[in-house]
């Protein structure tokens, strides 16, 4: 069997380097990593293209690209073609030699390149939501059109997809995304308001960057997961329910139309989703991939979330059911208020009230080409940054 030729948006996060782990647990038979895309993490990405070889590879700027060839020659190792930009993520996702791409990168930086890589037929790996949130109907159009699969590795879409193998969609009543509740699951509203981002990034299951942390803190990241569901599966907004359930161990469910719940449950390792997603339909053993032992769960436990304490779950809801770029608009917002409350300048309370009133503001279009969807994510973000300043303003006054 000849090697199949792996892409990764992202190289350098954690997707991107458990990616990296599930290959070489193969021993280089049966993929080969040919192309990578990081942002500024230049040392790691060294490690990468020494490691592993690929033809070429994309930075953030000509600043990164320069310090990557100084670091590769001290290294003693030839550097591959280094582009830059979106331009050079564009060009790794639709390397000639790459049969799957892994798309990584997090929030909208990955919109463009995924896009292009569907267009050219790849299988796309999708650990980036925020592409389906922002323009779901393109992203599945270009899919139909050129062939390319979408197979997600974000684990409870992933658990999805295996719960739906083999079921007809009219015997499917509804999907079940499970959620941890994040570190404020059982926290009062006052303590999300005083929230440092380091309590924020406490998260109790999973060890992930820092913007996907927040939003688990939030449960906006279930929010957009709802959103990505209905693209994956082609669910609507009433048969996509939130469950939350602490322990991480049932990555997702579906609910069948005779009562029967088929659920996907393992231990909370993202190699076990990648594995899946670059190996389907086929299944493989791997001794790196841990099992679950059931002999150690003493009790599993599932709540209804509380929408009041997380509003952004009923921001989600509002921007599926009325569609067209409203989801655009929300997943803008929410990217520049999480990047504000990491940077000190907003509560994470703040964090639902800037969304809502950029959504408020936000004339909803038909999702009709690329550059719709672009204009909107600006003008969304632009909106966004007057209400965080907003928001710091008052925080000041408060204090």
């Amino acid at each position: 069997m000849d090697s199949q030729g792996i892409a990764i948006l992202g190289s350098t996060g954690s997707i991107g380097c458990n990616t990296l782990n599930v290959v070489e647990s193969f021993g280089g038979e049966r993929f080969r990593v040919v192309a990578l895309a990081a942002g500024r993490n230049v040392a790691r990405l060294a490690e990468q293209v020494e490691r592993h070889r690929p033809e070429l590879v994309a930075v953030e700027d000509e600043g990164s690209a320069e310090r990557l060839r100084e670091e590769l020659v001290r290294r003693g190792v030839a550097s591959p073609r280094v582009l830059t930009g979106e331009a050079g993520l564009v060009e790794v996702a639709t390397h000639g030699a790459a049969r799957t791409v892994v798309s990584a990168t997090v929030g909208a930086v990955g919109f463009v390149p995924t896009l292009r890589a569907l267009e050219a037929g790849k299988r796309v790996a999708l650990a980036n939501k925020e592409t389906l949130v922002i323009a779901g109907e393109l992203m599945t159009r270009a899919a139909a059109a050129s062939g390319a699969e979408l197979l997600p590795v974000d684990s409870e879409h992933n658990a999805l997809h295996q719960c739906l193998r083999g079921e007809r969609r009219e015997e499917v009543r509804r999907l079940i995304l499970t959620a941890s509740g994040g570190p404020f699951r059982s926290k009062p509203l006052s303590a999300m308001v005083e929230a440092t981002v380091e309590e924020a990034m406490r998260h109790p299951t999973w060890n992930m960057g820092a913007k996907i942390t927040i939003d688990s803190a939030t449960l906006m990241n279930k929010g957009l997961e709802v959103i990505e569901a209905r693209w994956l599966f082609g669910f609507g907004a009433d048969e996509i329910d939130i469950v939350v359930h602490p322990e991480s161990v049932v990555h997702s469910m579906i609910e069948l139309v005779d009562g029967s719940v088929i659920a996907q449950m393992g231990v909370t390792d993202m190699r076990h989703a990648i594995q899946y997603a670059l190996t389907y339909p086929e299944r493989h053993a791997c001794a790196a991939l841990p099992p679950l032992d059931l002999m150690k769960l003493a009790t599993l436990h599932f709540e209804a979330p509380d929408t009041e304490r997380f509003p952004c779950i009923t921001l989600a809801y509002r921007a599926l059911r009325a569609g067209g770029t409203l989801p655009a608009a929300l997943n803008a917002a929410n990217e520049e208020a999480v990047k504000a409350f990491l940077a000190g300048r907003i509560r994470l309370t703040d964090i639902p009230r800037v969304i809502e009133n950029v959504m408020d503001a936000h004339e909803t279009r038909a999702v009709a080409s690329l550059d719709v969807v672009l204009d909107v994510d600006r003008e969304a973000r632009s909106r966004a940054a007057q209400e965080i300043a907003r928001a710091a303003e008052i925080s000041k006054v408060v204090a």
